[in-house]
């Protein structure tokens, strides 16, 4: 299986990945969840063993910051057969972990993962896993294979019982005083509010001498001191979060506004997987225009998690490119991850298929992923035709097909790695 399971937040997901654990583990089978970040990590691996506490089932969590006696106690388990699932971030691909039978991976809001990256978790076997990838939003290169036929689908398209749709609005920089005292408003109802800056910082790839983000760094400060001008003490508390903090001092604001200690959470975009506080009833983001539309979307999913009106408000400066009025439209227009998707698609491109390029232009001569979208049906049909009455490719008309995938043997397959 090679499937993408997509549905918003909070919508059912990581259940479905635990059914599938769970019969993976009834077959003698070792199970692998993956997530981006150790915060989401930790929150499926406190969600998953509170459901699993009354069953025969071995579970750990491994991630950068496991000790390393606890580390090797979990290596030994995997190898040995006794542990059913890990749940981890990028630790569990290192080359240390090795599993005795691994039979199932999940892969987490995958488009936080490198092509290569996840292709790892298809070495960790002989015959490699079953994969799930799971997302709220498909990025334009899982899309483009899901037309292609080497990623299967399913959509949970329901929100749960009593969700409402958020709204979201698009706002200019000219309007801030209306949109602060908004932010007012709801939390004179008791709500809480997100207000989100776009910072590089979060790069854990870029070099520290190469990062902007001491400008950044200073443009989260400014923010900060401008949103206390709107809220000041004793009236309103403020946590901070930002990718410069100590975890210990990040997790300490994160949770303050998870127990509404603090009705204001300001910070970059370290929020934008795993952290769910359903009183949190309007996301504010700052410079709306530097974002995209798939990281839009989850930013915007960390609100609308309670049973109330929640609202997600695009602030723009005055210049904005077209591309950008077009992702900000599509914001406004509908709260659908796959149209959202869609859209990112004809905006950025599918990326490179037979390579590890996540977006941008297709090297097609002819083709058009998304004009052409019933040609490519068809050619998938027609492939599925030719290996069902010729699966060994030994007619005449198949032979340049036969001698084209017999060149690319022994090659990683990029184009089957969702």
């Amino acid at each position: 299986m090679n499937r993408l399971l997509q549905g918003d937040v909070g919508s059912g997901k990581t259940i479905v990945a635990l059914m599938m654990m769970l019969i993976a583990a009834d077959n003698d089978f070792q199970s692998v969840l993956m997530a981006p970040t150790e915060i989401l990590a930790q929150q499926h691996f406190n969600s998953i063993t509170g459901l699993v506490k009354d069953m025969p089932v071995c579970v750990k969590l491994l991630t950068g910051s496991s000790k390393s006696k606890q580390r090797k106690e979990i290596l030994k388990l995997c190898e040995d057969g006794t542990l059913h699932i890990l749940i981890g971030t990028h630790a569990v691909i290192e080359d240390k972990v090795v599993f005795k039978n691994l039979g199932f991976a999940v892969i987490d809001e995958q488009h936080k993962f490198g092509v290569a990256q996840r292709a790892q978790l298809w070495k960790k076997n002989i015959i490699p896993p079953h994969v799930l990838v799971m997302t709220a939003t498909p990025i334009p290169r899982t899309l483009a294979l899901t037309a292609y036929g080497d990623l299967d689908y399913s959509v949970i398209d329901e929100l749960p019982p009593g969700r409402q749709p958020i709204n979201t609005l698009h706002r200019s920089e000219s309007t801030r005083p209306q949109v602060m005292d908004f932010v007012k408003e709801e939390i004179a109802k008791g709500r809480q509010a997100y207000i989100v800056y776009p910072l590089i910082e979060e790069s854990s790839k870029m070099p520290a001498r190469m990062s902007r983000s001491d400008g950044d760094y200073e443009n989260l400060m400014k923010g900060f001191e401008e949103v206390k001008s709107f809220f000041p003490e004793p009236g309103y508390w403020i946590s901070m979060v930002h990718g410069k903090q100590p975890a210990e001092q990040k997790e300490t604001n994160m949770q303050r506004f998870v127990k509404a200690d603090t009705q204001i959470m300001v910070s970059t975009t370290v929020i934008e997987v795993g952290v769910n506080v359903p009183n949190a009833s309007v996301m504010v983001i700052e410079s709306a225009e530097k974002f995209g539309l798939s990281q839009l979307h989850q930013l915007r999913g960390r609100v609308g998690r309670g049973a109330e009106k929640s609202f997600c408000i695009l602030l723009t400066g005055p210049k904005i490119s077209n591309d950008a009025r077009e992702r900000l439209k599509t914001m406004v227009a509908t709260n659908d991850g796959f149209k959202i998707a869609e859209k990112d698609l004809e905006i950025r491109g599918p990326g490179d298929i037979e390579g590890t390029k996540q977006s941008g232009l297709l090297n097609f001569k002819l083709a058009n992923i998304v004009q052409d979208k019933i040609i490519l049906e068809a050619a998938r049909h027609a492939a599925e035709h030719i290996l069902e009455s010729d699966p060994d490719l030994n007619t005449a008309e198949n032979l340049r097909v036969k001698i084209y995938l017999q060149q690319q043997k022994g090659k990683t397959a990029w184009s089957k790695i969702s």
